[in-house]
């Protein structure tokens, strides 16, 4: 699909915050908000309205509904039929980006967790939905994403922990694992830099912010 123009990015606000978490062992937590919902919903496709789980834990401050309608939005503008899309969540949390695309027809999706307990839910909701197309693994995103090929998704969802300084080192690896017409979602506490974007030769299609949280779905510069 040709690259929009300029003038053609468009930018929504949102009244609601969002964060998820994948902490490495070194990385500084992030505060739990109390006001954290206890469970968000997949909002369309097969399993829509089922509730996802909110587990306790710090740092974990799932993408909440309004954000992930604008998002899919979003990629079913760019990607109207997603039967043959393979996607892959690097720092999963409560799964909610990952089953929701599963749920609007992904091919594959791969949710990529660090902690144990979100591990844990991630599995019990695979197997309430019976979502045979979903993988989970447990470990360290960026270990786990250094051992694909090239261009294996062409979805790829970024939204680590606002100061664990892993945002850079994960578009450093998507840049290498997504197609030449895929999507990249971020979620980050500030804009994501022109020159971080222009280094991997990516662009801004779209962009959006709720409260201190900026997200943006990028494209190869290619597509």
């Amino acid at each position: 699909m040709e690259r929009p123009s300029a003038g053609s990015v468009t930018k929504h606000r949102v009244r609601t915050v969002s964060t998820r978490t994948n902490l490495p062992r070194n990385a500084p937590s992030a505060r739990h908000s109390a006001a954290a919902p206890q469970r968000v919903r997949i909002i369309g496709g097969r399993w829509k309205r089922t509730p996802l789980p909110v587990v306790d834990v710090v740092g974990l401050r799932p993408t909440p509904d309004r954000v992930r309608e604008t998002l899919f939005s979003w990629i079913e503008h760019f990607v109207p039929d997603l039967s043959a899309a393979r996607g892959v969540d690097l720092f999963a949390g409560t799964g909610a980006l990952g089953f929701e695309l599963a749920s609007r027809g992904a091919a594959r999706v791969t949710l990529i967790e660090s902690n144990r307990q979100l591990v844990d839910q991630l599995t019990r909701t695979k197997h309430k939905l019976a979502a045979d197309q979903i993988d989970i693994v447990a470990g360290d995103a960026l270990a786990v994403a250094a051992r694909w090929p090239d261009a294996s998704f062409d979805v790829i969802f970024i939204d680590p922990p606002f100061d664990s300084g892993l945002l850079a080192p994960a578009l450093t690896a998507t840049a290498r694992l997504i197609t030449q017409d895929g999507l990249i979602y971020v979620e980050a506490g500030t804009p994501v830099e022109e020159s971080l974007l222009s280094r991997h030769r990516l662009y801004r299609a779209r962009s959006g912010q709720a409260g201190r949280v900026h997200f943006h779905l990028l494209r190869p510069q290619s597509a």
